[in-house]
Parts: C-alpha cells; structure tokens; sequence
C-alpha cells in the first residue's frame, strides 16, 4: 500500500516543519523570511495529504 506509506512520511514531514515553526517563533528575533518560507511548506504538505486521502479507497 504505497499511498498510506506516503501519506505517513508526508504526515512526519508536516510534524518536523509545525516544530521548526514553533522553534524558530520562540526567538525575539524569528527570521520573518524563513518562517513563510516553512509555513508555506507545511501547507503545501498538507494539502498533497489531503489530496493522497481522498483518492486513496477505504481499506477493509
């Protein structure tokens, strides 16, 4: 089942960048740049999830 397999390592890429935002918000002097660029990341991942969970068939 490689779309779950996928699915899963999207889903622990989106995990990382949400704690490097979180990380990176913690300093006085968070880079503006680099915090964009990683959201924009992060939603990009979640969006290629949303789209791998409604094409994949519900498993029995």
């Amino acid at each position: 089942m490689p779309t779950a397999s996928r699915i899963r390592e999207l889903n622990a890429r989106h995990s990382k960048l949400e704690t490097r935002i979180e990380e990176e918000l913690k300093h006085p002097s968070a880079d503006t740049l680099l915090l964009a660029k990683l959201k924009r990341e992060k939603l990009r991942l979640k969006e290629e999830i949303a789209a791998l969970e409604q094409d994949e068939p519900l498993a029995s």
